[in-house]
């Protein structure tokens, strides 16, 4: 029971650094995500459409798997914040060609139409999982 104390002090900080800087490559992900979509995922969410919120609900995922796995596989800080940031790059690329493959998503986003959110989110996740798999080695 001695010992546990003197861990908990010593790894307690590293802890809460890494998930702070997880947590902000997220929120950063998100942002750069929303920035290049051609619809206005909160403004569609208010709304009510179930399509836009399956989208933003599916992207935090996608983009959430690989981080937890450099999270999970890093030891320093910067091992985080690097491989955070090729994770959140492969995702966004990840978008812009799904957002290709899908004619028209923009106007099937808005319309509500959740076949096609869930085609996109497919495709993120997908990526996202192999993503991941790639960064655990």
């Amino acid at each position: 029971m001695n010992s546990i104390f003197p861990a908990l002090q010593q790894g307690l900080p590293v802890l809460i650094e890494q998930f702070a800087v997880t947590l902000l490559l997220l929120v950063l992900g998100i942002g750069a995500y929303m920035a290049i979509t051609p619809f206005h995922e909160w403004r569609l969410v208010r709304e009510g459409n179930l399509a836009a919120g399956i989208v933003l609900a599916g992207t935090l995922i996608a983009i959430a798997l690989p981080l937890g796995e450099t999270l999970a596989s890093s030891t320093v800080v910067l091992d985080i914040v690097v491989w955070g940031l090729v994770a959140l790059v492969i995702q966004i690329l990840t978008f812009i060609v799904a957002s290709r493959l899908i004619r028209d998503l923009r106007a099937m986003i808005e319309a509500g139409n959740v076949a096609a959110a869930l085609v996109l989110i497919g495709i993120q996740i997908a990526v996202a999982l192999i993503n991941a798999g790639a960064m655990a080695g």
